[in-house]
């Protein structure tokens, strides 16, 4: 379970974090390309590429819980006998009639 939790946090952390990194990045010129383009442009296509940068977040995310292992909860024959054996021995409830 902890394990579990630990990939949640990281991906959350992720989808936080690597769009802010390309919006910083982008908004002050670090990758190079970023200077010649018109601000209308450089808000279009950081913006664009951070929404796309949390789509794959995600689906990585989605990939790794795909991979974990599935258990097949059984369970246990003892209680499914018990339970099975109760009901059987289930009283219908008796309709009484009003004595007019």
């Amino acid at each position: 379970m902890a394990k579990v939790i630990e990939k949640f946090f990281i991906a959350s952390m992720l989808m936080w974090a690597v769009p802010v990194v390309i919006l910083f990045a982008f908004n002050n010129n670090l990758l190079p390309g970023s200077a010649d383009m018109s601000p209308y442009w450089l808000t279009l296509v950081s913006g664009f590429l951070a929404v796309i940068s949390v789509n794959i977040v995600i689906a990585f995310y989605i990939y790794l819980a795909m991979k974990e292992p599935s258990v097949k909860h059984e369970p246990d024959p003892k209680f499914v006998s018990e339970a099975e054996a109760s009901v059987k021995h289930l009283v219908k409830p008796e309709t009484h009639k009003k004595d007019e």
